[in-house]
């Protein structure tokens, strides 16, 4: 089960910036790999994983907040 926290859910986030493919997989309820082409300079690869991962719970990007790791591969996203 995600972790909770006032109606907040945890999505924990391994990426790979540079890909040759833009790809996601979903590793359980709340872990995911995100593959994006786009590069980790000036926080282009994040705002990808962001965008792909709106899309892939057909949410708002507004309703999704990066909470950690914004200069490591893996992020702690919170979804309000």
């Amino acid at each position: 089960m995600a972790y909770r926290k006032k109606s907040r859910v945890k999505f924990f986030v391994h990426t790979k910036p540079n890909a040759r493919k833009a790809e996601m997989r979903q590793i359980d309820e709340t872990h995911f790999v995100i593959a994006v082409k786009e590069s980790a300079h000036e926080g282009k690869a994040n705002e990808a994983v962001l965008r792909a991962l709106a899309r892939y719970l057909h949410i708002p990007l507004a309703h999704i907040t990066l909470r950690s790791g914004a200069r490591s591969k893996r992020k702690v996203f919170e979804v309000s």
